[in-house]
């Protein structure tokens, strides 16, 4: 049988109502034991999965380093790589942890969506850059996230939580017996 519960009603994002995209702290005051799990998962290995859109539409997959500090998720890029060129053109992207060796999905598989805005403001990168050391020109990207997810597992179910900003946290349990979902 499929549960699902809903957390704290009414979490307000503060930034632009409910489907709107916020920065990382204000998931950490949103959801903070989610938020615990995805920088968790995200800090376990240095090299991640990208998801961006092409220019055609389809979509590209690439590595990428992601990195919370001051209060954001970044997002550090080779100058002139593709994804760069992607997101200017279309900011829209997913961030899927590596989930490491093996198949036991330890911690959790973790997945964050929302926009890139490109920082530009030479003091920002500075910052950023005398703290992380990128190899340099670099591409600099603060995440607007408009959706976190986690998917764990706690056996007979698989144990899927989201949160988007503006609505309460969301938690699906489900078996393989379970009927499919359907609108989703």
């Amino acid at each position: 049988m499929t549960r699902e519960s809903r957390g704290g009603e009414g979490i307000g994002s503060g930034a632009g109502g409910e489907g709107g995209a916020v920065g990382w702290s204000v998931v950490e005051t949103a959801v903070p034991e989610l938020a615990r799990w995805v920088r968790e998962r995200f800090g376990a290995y240095r090299h991640h999965v990208l998801a961006t859109v092409r220019k055609d539409g389809a979509p590209r997959l690439t590595g990428l380093e992601a990195d919370f500090r001051h209060g954001e998720l970044w997002l550090g890029m080779m100058n002139g790589s593709r994804k760069v060129a992607d997101l200017r053109r279309d900011p829209r992207f997913s961030l899927h942890a590596n989930p490491g060796p093996g198949t036991d999905l330890a911690g959790g598989d973790v997945r964050v969506s929302g926009r890139a805005v490109e920082v530009t403001d030479p003091g920002e990168v500075a910052r950023y850059a005398v703290v992380v050391q990128p190899p340099e020109p670099f591409h600099l990207f603060r995440a607007e996230l408009t959706e976190v997810v986690r998917t764990s597992t706690q056996p007979p179910y698989v144990v899927v939580e989201t949160w988007v900003p503006g609505r309460a946290p969301r938690t699906i349990r489900r078996t393989s017996n379970d009927p499919a979902r359907q609108g989703e």
